[in-house]
């Protein structure tokens, strides 16, 4: 299913990714036995959970497979706060999920010499 999205989901076809979904809240949708939608979100050691990926199949899309994916989220964690990182911002104002911010890349940058302390 994430081959057919194309190049930019190739990053999806490493042991790293294999790796993030063994610590991911991940639910996967099938109509008939063929699977037709996943989503992976992470748990901010309860504080949030993230919605990372939400994915449906092309040839399923339109049925609300997406909106039951995040539905049992929802129903899962019903105390926590749930966010989605995303550049399909017209979905999610579709199902009334209110925008919040915006997302960032961070990068390295040379910087001035700088003592950092990391608390414990």
């Amino acid at each position: 299913m994430i081959k057919s999205e194309g190049e930019e989901w190739k990053d999806y076809f490493t042991l790293a990714y294999s790796e993030a979904l063994k610590n991911s809240i991940t639910y996967v949708a099938y109509i008939e036995n063929e699977l037709c939608g996943y989503s992976r979100s992470i748990n901010d050691s309860g504080l949030f959970i993230w919605v990372i990926d939400l994915l449906v199949n092309k040839t399923h899309r339109g049925k609300a497979i997406g909106k039951s994916l995040m539905e049992c989220l929802l129903t899962d964690y019903p105390n926590q706060a749930v966010f989605v990182m995303s550049d399909v911002d017209g979905y999610y104002k579709k199902l009334g999920y209110q925008k919040e911010g915006s997302i960032f890349r961070v990068k390295k940058q040379p910087r001035k010499q700088l003592t950092l302390f990391r608390q414990k």
